[in-house]
């Protein structure tokens, strides 16, 4: 098949979709890409790339167009939302001209926030007259509403009907949560709605051999280790809080890898409460994080208590359990059904401190023989539902099936 990723986030951002194209070249596919500059997660236009002008490269015989992008900047709501805007706009303006030449058998979307990166896509499927595929990470407008962006009613409905309108523009949508599928058909009546969840990147499951960085409180001898965006929607009031109960448990340490709009925050909690059990390590290659993981003695994944993310799955579950070690889930929905289905680990209320030091102490009075059993509980769980080869094929297969289905209208 000839195929357009459409997705605001390409490489060299560590976004899942660069695997998933990978594999798809590499399966014999025809695949190319339309996205921006890439400026993901710092907010500056990265080296070598400029935000202005349309670009063109090649990865691996991926040929990857980029349209013009407003960096989002550092802690800006503002330019947060001109970058958003920005790809919109290049998508409608600059995208028909770089690709006048090219037709597709499909368009796939890879749409985490915000969704509306569909719009361009949608505009490209009339001209090119091809299907196209929206597979939805997030759903909005809860998105905007859960993580304190939007919060004006007025706003928000607006921000519903121009999700109808993109539901209304695609052909299929696939969703990386079961949870997701009833809020979604409530938007898009009548479109095919097919639950296909994210995996993650070979290395998770299958760790090169390099050189780790020494992380402080990752050689101890019970670390609980946190990987990932440090945000509001992560509720990571309840780590501080956590280590702040377990402050007299020496053996147990709190590493926090990665950075991001509550990180400063939490630096601040550690030195005004003085909590020597909680490391803020920050932001280390994406190369890295298998091995740092293997290195902990249990991951922690948390999610504010908020409806959307009780039907969010994180990413960071699916690579967890390919890590093959136990889960501490301070979450609700979907995400805590896997973990409990897995028995890969425990599953605690989101939010709840006190519950999440209790389920610590759970796993750290284990023997090492138990938590062994519970890590591999969740590698087996992640071969039989999340392998990345496997959900490559059905990928294929639900296009292939999109595009005899539009070839009939």
């Amino acid at each position: 098949m000839k195929i357009l990723i459409v997705s605001q986030y390409f490489r060299p951002e560590s976004f899942r979709i660069n695997d998933l194209a990978l594999t798809l070249k590499e399966r014999g596919h025809e695949v190319s890409v339309l996205t921006g500059k890439p400026n993901y997660p710092d907010g500056d236009i990265f080296e070598g790339y400029q935000a202005w002008g349309c670009s063109t490269e090649d990865w691996c015989g991926i040929k990857i167009y980029r349209v013009p992008l407003i960096a989002r900047g550092s802690k800006n709501a503002i330019k947060l939302a001109l970058n958003y805007l920005s790809f919109i706009v290049s998508g409608l303006l600059f995208a028909p001209w770089l690709l006048r030449q090219e037709s597709y058998d499909a368009i796939l979307v890879y749409a985490p926030s915000p969704i509306f990166q569909a719009i361009p896509a949608s505009f490209l499927g009339w001209l090119k007259r091809c299907p196209v595929a929206l597979w939805i990470q997030d759903l909005w407008p809860e998105s905007a509403q859960a993580t304190g962006y939007i919060n004006n009613p007025w706003i928000l409905k607006l921000l519903e009907s121009m999700v109808r309108f993109v539901y209304r523009h695609t052909d299929l949508l696939l969703v990386q949560s079961r949870a997701f599928q009833a809020p979604v058909a409530g938007l898009a009546h009548g479109k095919p709605i097919v639950y296909y969840p994210n995996s993650v990147e070979s290395a998770f499951y299958s760790p090169p051999h390099m050189p780790l960085p020494n992380i402080v409180g990752l050689a101890g001898e019970f670390p609980v280790l946190f990987a990932g965006n440090v945000g509001v929607g992560q509720a990571v009031e309840v780590i501080v809080a956590a280590a702040e109960i377990l402050r007299d448990y020496p053996e147990i340490n709190f590493v926090v890898l990665g950075k991001g709009s509550r990180w400063d925050w939490m630096r601040e909690q550690v030195e005004v409460l003085g909590l020597s059990n909680l490391h803020l390590a920050g932001r280390h290659p994406v190369e890295t994080m298998p091995g740092l993981m293997r290195q902990a003695a249990a991951l922690l994944v948390t999610l504010a208590d908020q409806p959307i993310f009780a039907a969010t799955i994180p990413n960071k579950v699916q690579a967890y359990m390919a890590v093959g070690k136990p889960i501490l889930a301070c979450l609700n929905g979907e995400g805590a059904r896997i973990v409990r289905e897995a028995n890969a680990g425990l599953a605690v209320p989101a939010e709840d401190a006190v519950a999440l030091a209790d389920g610590i102490l759970r796993l750290y009075g284990m023997s090492a023989e138990e938590r062994e059993k519970i890590g591999q509980n969740g590698r087996a769980y992640f071969r039989e539902h999340f392998d990345h080869d496997r959900l490559v094929d059905q990928l294929v297969d639900h296009l292939h099936e999109l595009t005899l289905s539009f070839g009939k209208k």
